[in-house]
C-alpha cells in the first residue's frame, strides 16, 4: 500500500514536459536545439541526471542529462517568472555532483583531481511576460552586478525558434487557452492535443501517446489542487495554533495579573 502511494505521488508530480523530453528520441532533438553546431553526439551519448523523488515535498528538478561524459545540462520549464530559479538550480547542480561522485566512489580528499563535467542552465519560459532578457545570473540578480566568488548564468528560451523547444513552448500556451475556455477539464485537454496535431505541435508524440498525455495532464490537474488544498490546510493550522498560543498566552497573563493584584491588595 504503502508503494503504491509512493507511486501515485511520483506520476503526479510528473508533467507533459518530463515525459516529452523523458524519451530519448525528443531529448535529442532538445539537446540539437540547445546545440545545432555538435554534429557528433548521437542518442546514446546523452544519459539522464535528473533528481527523482518519489515524495512530492522532496527535491527534484525538470530535466538533467550528461552529454559524452563533458557537459551537464540543467532545463527548467517556467510558466512564472521567478529569478529565484537560479538558486534552485544551484541546488540541484550540489546534488548532482554530489551523486555523482558517490556512484563513482571519487575520494574529494585524495589528491587527484576530480573529472567534473562543464555544467550550462536553460529555463524554458512558456509565461506572458514580454521584458524577459536572454539571460540571468547570480551576481546580477542578487549581488547588483558584483564579482562574486561563484556565480551562475542561464539562458531564457522563449520558443520563438522552429526547434522542439518552440513547440513545447506553442503546446503549454494552446493549453492555457483552453483552460481558460473550458476550466481545469478532460474537454480542455482533447481540445489542445486536437489543435496542436493540426498545427503540426508536437504532432508525433501526441499520436503516438495521446492516452497516456491525457492521464498525465489529468492527474496533474488533481495534483494542483492537491498541493492547493494542502497550502490552504497548513494555513488553516498555523492560524488555529497562532489563536490557541495567543488564547493560553492571554490566560496566562490574566492569571499572573490576578494573582499579583490579591498579593497586593492581601498587603
Amino acid at each position: 500500500m504503502q508503494e503504491e502511494k509512493r507511486i501515485v505521488k511520483r506520476k503526479a508530480a510528473d508533467s507533459v514536459f518530463s515525459d516529452l523530453f523523458g524519451d530519448p528520441k525528443y531529448l535529442f532533438k532538445l539537446y540539437q536545439a540547445l546545440h545545432p553546431e555538435d554534429e557528433e553526439a548521437t542518442v546514446d551519448s546523452i544519459t539522464d541526471a535528473t533528481i527523482t523523488n518519489v515524495l512530492i515535498n522532496g527535491i527534484y528538478n525538470d530535466l538533467g542529462f550528461i552529454v559524452s561524459d563533458r557537459l551537464l545540462i540543467l532545463v527548467e520549464a517556467q510558466s512564472t517568472w521567478t529569478e529565484n530559479i537560479i538558486i534552485r538550480l544551484l541546488m540541484y547542480l550540489t546534488k548532482i555532483y554530489r551523486k555523482r561522485f558517490s556512484e563513482q566512489k571519487v575520494n574529494l580528499y585524495s589528491s587527484k583531481k576530480a573529472k567534473l563535467p562543464e555544467p550550462e542552465f536553460y529555463v524554458i519560459y512558456t509565461g506572458d511576460r514580454k521584458d524577459i532578457p536572454e539571460e540571468i545570473s547570480l551576481s546580477d540578480s542578487f549581488y547588483d552586478n558584483k564579482s562574486i566568488a561563484v556565480d551562475l548564468k542561464v539562458k531564457i528560451l522563449c520558443g520563438d525558434k522552429a526547434d522542439i523547444v518552440g513547440e513545447y513552448v506553442s503546446f503549454v500556451k494552446v493549453l492555457k487557452e483552453q483552460v481558460r475556455l473550458y476550466g481545469r477539464s478532460e474537454k480542455a485537454i482533447r481540445e489542445t492535443i486536437k489543435i496542436c496535431k493540426e498545427s503540426d505541435v508536437l504532432k508525433e508524440y501526441l499520436e503516438r501517446k495521446e492516452s497516456e498525455v491525457v492521464g498525465i495532464m489529468d492527474l496533474t490537474f488533481d495534483n494542483d489542487d492537491f498541493i492547493r488544498w494542502a497550502e490552504e490546510s497548513m494555513i488553516a493550522e498555523a492560524t488555529e495554533e497562532a489563536t490557541k498560543k495567543a488564547t493560553e498566552e492571554g490566560l496566562a497573563r490574566g492569571m499572573a495579573q490576578g494573582m499579583a493584584q490579591g498579593m497586593a491588595q492581601g498587603m
